[in-house]
């Protein structure tokens, strides 16, 4: 590797957080997104020593290619998601809870409101060119000119996928990130209710519109369908510590997922009176200090990146 090289690869890393968290944010998988940030790499390095000096803005470059990337990686998805058995979720970004904040690259990405469970799910609803574009103008502030060679349409043409992905983004209207001692004590008090397993205690500390999706692609077992209700999903809650026992339900741990509070359970076999436990990470959107959504990922190849 020559100098040049080793100059380039330093001034790339400087940028890797940004780049990782608009590839995140763009796919809503931490594999596609990390996948983005190589290619982009790859394709840096890959430039002759002219075309190098011809980049004047190296972030704004590489958020472009990286913009580029994941457009396509949108655009294959689609059909694989159609296929998907039951409702699709992000791939949750998992970082300690109760620790100090690092440097590490993922800690930095979750900090972003953008990346919380409930705005991502929103994007998820976008179509590719409607995502791509929202994102990458509102976010990051990338003119709607290069959006527009990124899309391979006209600026108008991408002035208004992004007018739609906003428009679409405000009327889904998802909560906001709530502040982590609101969140902590909500859920604190939503676990004890739940291993009392005071019916009329859980259904009060739900919102009125409230509503629990599982992700699991037919791999584990959670929710096939949204969950609708306090009533209901207290119910359906009770129901699954009756099946896996309450000592299982235990075994977890408080973590963060995108930022926001959540809990992570690993696998617990069966002691002969309860079904054996799946491992999965569950999290919480927080609306008028009530839990408004719950996010059950148990989908094994999304909790790859997750080692308890």
């Amino acid at each position: 590797m020559t100098v040049g090289d080793v100059a380039l690869a330093e001034r790339f890393t400087e940028h890797r957080t940004h780049l990782l968290g608009v590839a995140y944010r763009l796919t809503s998988t931490l594999t596609d997104a990390e996948d983005a940030v190589q290619e982009a790499w790859l394709r840096l390095s890959g430039l002759d020593g002219q075309a190098r000096e011809e980049i004047r803005d190296l972030r704004g470059w590489l958020t472009t290619v990286v913009g580029r990337i994941c457009l396509d990686r949108l655009r294959s998805a689609t059909a694989r998601r159609e296929r998907y058995v039951g409702p699709w979720l992000p791939e949750p970004v998992i970082t300690p809870f109760g620790t100090p904040t690092s440097e590490d690259p993922l800690d930095a990405v979750v900090r972003d409101d953008g990346v919380r469970m409930a705005a991502l799910v929103v994007l998820d609803k976008l179509t590719p060119e409607q995502r791509v574009a929202f994102v990458l103008h509102d976010a990051f502030g990338v003119p709607f000119g290069e959006i527009a060679a990124t899309l391979g349409c006209t600026d108008a043409t991408a002035r208004q996928h992004a007018s739609r992905g906003r428009r679409a983004a405000a009327d889904a209207d998802p909560p906001p990130r709530a502040a982590m001692a609101e969140q902590g004590a909500l859920i604190q008090d939503f676990l004890a209710a739940l291993a009392s397993g005071d019916l009329g205690r859980i259904v009060g500390l739900l919102h009125p519109e409230a509503v629990l999706i599982g992700d699991s692609d037919g791999k584990a077992r959670t929710a096939r369908q949204h969950v609708v209700g306090p009533d209901k999903i207290s119910r359906f809650l009770l129901g699954l510590i009756q099946m896996y026992g309450l000592d299982s339900m235990g075994a977890g741990q408080l973590v963060l997922v995108n930022g926001d509070i959540g809990m992570a359970l690993p696998d617990v076999p069966s002691d002969g009176t309860h079904r054996e436990l799946s491992r999965r990470v569950t999290t919480f959107a927080v609306r008028d200090g009530k839990i408004a959504t719950i996010y059950d990922i148990v989908n094994p190849d999304k909790l790859t990146h997750y080692t308890s």
